[in-house]
């Protein structure tokens, strides 16, 4: 990413999923980067399920904050915007994670594709999807109040994948736990912060090496 000329002093901004805080900030302690070089911001992770929502809250944030940073990271891939989070961004001198969505930059794109050619039929999660799989999922999609929308939503699906970004037992136990509440094979795959932690040591000048992914 290049300094603009906006503010060439001020901080670098990450705005990001609110689903993404926990390896952001994970993600800045392991570079060694100080929070008043690198801010983070975070948009409701409720968003996940309001795809055209995204663009117009970025934009609204970008408005009112662009000029303190002299550069910023969007924490999102272009997450079913169909192409208006980039207009956005093309307007705010601000870049985003070049990706479709959070499952590609955590597992990089040739493991993504490598598990979606296998089963194309394939549900994705995340560490934090994990955590809150009844409030986003369970409840976000209304299964808990019209069960009968199970087959509507998740009939064509056939594995539950499991992006870990943290080797932790106690999600492994819920992530197949949700693969049995929505009917579909489990599966686990372990890939740590994938692209996201270049994207972070990028925007904060910080070598790669430093992230222990």
């Amino acid at each position: 990413m290049t300094r603009t000329t906006r503010n060439p002093d001020g901080p670098a901004l990450i705005l990001a999923c609110g689903a993404l805080a926990s390896e952001v900030i994970a993600l800045r302690d392991q570079l060694g980067i100080e929070e008043n070089a690198l801010v983070l911001h975070c948009l409701p992770a409720e968003l996940h399920n309001r795809p055209a929502q995204i663009a117009p809250r970025v934009d609204e944030y970008l408005t009112a904050h662009r000029e303190k940073y002299s550069q910023v990271l969007i924490g999102y891939g272009d997450c079913g915007t169909g192409g208006a989070l980039d207009a956005v961004l093309e307007r705010h001198d601000a870049e985003r994670l070049p990706h479709a969505h959070c499952y590609a930059f955590y597992a990089t794109n040739p493991i993504f594709e490598e598990i979606t050619e296998a089963e194309v039929g394939s549900f994705f999660v995340t560490d934090f999807l994990v955590k809150h799989f009844d409030r986003l999922i369970w409840e976000g999609l209304a299964l808990d109040r019209h069960p009968e929308m199970l087959e509507a939503l998740f009939g064509n699906y056939r594995d539950l994948v499991y992006l870990a970004q943290t080797d932790t037992p106690l999600l492994r136990i819920k992530a197949q736990e949700a693969a049995e509440r929505l009917g579909l094979n489990y599966k686990f795959r372990d890939v740590g912060y994938g692209d996201l932690a270049s994207a972070i040591a990028a925007t904060a000048g910080a070598p790669r090496a430093q992230a222990n992914v």
